[in-house]
């Protein structure tokens, strides 16, 4: 392996086809805390502020914040924290090599250190992809969660926080406390009206502190909402060691991702922003109508075919997407039960955008896994179907396909796939949910009952639904008896067009 690794000493030597930063980065001050610096985020929000940086304006660099490990940390820092972007598509890859990031914090090692810098002055954005999980939320109302440990652990340990809610609360803390102004605070996970969570479980955290912080908080953060978009699949060794053939020089940070990316943002910042529209974000008033499609379509579809494929044996999506009777399901999906369930805004060509992510889908330059795309499902799941499921109920659409999911879904927290294998079920709630499906066994009326029943998933209203309790049961019928792949097959050949 070449001992070399990517860093400010080495930019000038690379490929020319190689694209690098066009700034002085020892110029470069931060103005963003990112929390929750994954592969994502330096795929998404990172190369959009990338794009924007240039020597008359240098002060929007980034300060990423790791909150759990230090794994980011470790592989950034021996570069300058410089990484690479490789874009893939099925025509070719393209390689750019990012400098927005100026450093990253372990929270867990450092948490004084972190408070600190939120509290500088300088700090006029704080960014967030935690993943669903890291709101502490009742993912069933959107509420937070007081009992959550971290919750518990922060209101007793305010010198040292493990949630991103207790350090964002925290700082503002010392910033009215030294007369400062707060800050802008921007959710970027998939989240409906991401920017109202956040800034509901931030009050109520607050709350549970000091009212007047709370009120002060009121009137000295914005929350806007976020739509974002990007296909950002796990690096693998052999992408860097790829990487590495085409570079001369090893960079253990590098990110994948596809070539589409979309950013749709709120207007509504406390202190500035950077240009952000220049590199493609699109800002509107209201970004709702854009997300529920991002959510009930992409997300939806992903996580259909993610559950439904990764009991049938296929690794990746464009494995799942190459079987025939899986990719009529994505385009069935999408064009019926998922469509119905959102308003697309003028001038948005709906039907343009199912082809493209059928496309999207299909990209097999692309290894997106289908484990990765099913972690954490009890915290996505609500956002991803239960809306479009709602909707149609209350319409008296179509539930078939959206049961075909849930029972897939159900199966797969169960633990065990099509073939027997065992499943390394990725969810906070995965214990509860496999003893839940234990309790019930393999009778496809109690599994529905029951996990219907499950309150922090579904909610309190589906249980009552006699329609999705018999759809969803017959489902179930199909994919236990026959597996997933062949009730898919038995779907298509028993659902009209």
């Amino acid at each position: 392996m070449n001992e070399k690794v990517l860093n400010n000493q080495v930019l000038t030597g690379l490929p020319a086809a190689v694209a690098t930063p066009r700034y002085d980065r020892d110029a470069l001050t931060p103005g963003i805390v990112h929390l929750g610096i994954g592969a994502f985020h330096r795929a998404h929000q990172a190369w959009y502020t990338e794009q924007v940086l240039s020597d008359a304006a240098p002060d929007w660099g980034i300060i990423g914040a790791s909150l759990r490990s230090p794994g980011v940390r470790d592989q950034l820092a021996p570069q300058n924290y410089l990484y690479s972007l490789v874009v893939k598509g099925n025509e070719g890859e393209s390689v750019q090599v990012i400098g927005s990031v100026l450093d990253v914090f372990v929270a867990p090692e450092s948490p004084h250190a972190l408070l600190e810098t939120l509290a500088r002055e300088e700090i006029r954005i704080v960014s967030l992809t935690i993943t669903e999980k890291g709101y502490c939320h009742d993912p069933a109302s959107g509420t937070l969660n007081l009992q959550h440990p971290d919750i518990q652990h922060d209101l007793a340990n305010p010198h040292a926080p493990k949630s991103a809610l207790g350090f964002i609360v925290y700082a503002l803390r010392k910033r009215r406390a030294a007369g400062l102004p707060g800050f802008t605070l921007l959710s970027c996970d998939n989240l409906p009206s991401n920017g109202q969570l956040l800034q509901r479980v931030v009050m109520a955290f607050a709350r549970q502190i000091d009212g007047e912080l709370a009120d002060w908080i009121a009137d000295n953060t914005r929350c806007p909402s976020t739509m974002i978009d990007r296909i950002v699949p796990a690096t693998t060794d052999a992408d860097r060691d790829a990487l590495e053939q085409r570079l001369g020089v090893r960079d253990n940070a590098a990110v994948m991702a596809e070539p589409f990316t979309q950013w749709v943002v709120e207007d509504n910042f406390l202190r500035g922003r950077p240009a952000w529209q220049e590199s493609g974000a699109t800002f509107v008033e209201d970004v709702e109508p854009f997300e529920l499609i991002k959510l009930r379509l992409l997300n939806g579809c992903h996580s259909l075919l993610a559950y439904s494929g990764y009991l049938a044996g296929f690794e990746t999506i464009a494995d799942v997407m190459g079987e025939p009777a899986y990719a009529a399901l994505a385009e069935r999906f999408l064009a019926s039960e998922a469509s119905a369930a959102v308003e697309a805004p003028a001038g948005f060509d709906l039907a343009a955008y199912r082809q493209q992510l059928l496309q999207r889908f299909a990209n097999r330059a692309l290894r997106h896994r289908t484990w990765q795309i099913a972690m954490d499902g009890s915290q996505k799941i609500p956002q991803r179907w239960l809306g479009t499921l709602r909707h149609q109920l209350r319409s008296g659409g179509s539930i078939e396909l959206l049961s075909l999911a849930l029972a897939c879904w159900i199966r797969y927290v169960s633990a065990v796939d099509d073939a027997g294998n065992p499943i390394d079920v990725s969810d906070p709630l995965a214990a509860e949910l496999k003893a839940l499906a234990e309790r019930c066994g393999n009778d496809p009326t109690e599994l529905a009952r029951g996990l219907l029943n499950f309150t922090p998933v579904f909610g309190e209203d589906l249980r009552d639904s006699s329609q999705l309790q018999q759809v969803l049961t017959a489902q179930l019928a199909r994919v236990i008896e026959h597996g997933a792949l062949a009730a898919v097959r038995m779907q298509m050949e028993s659902c009209p067009a």
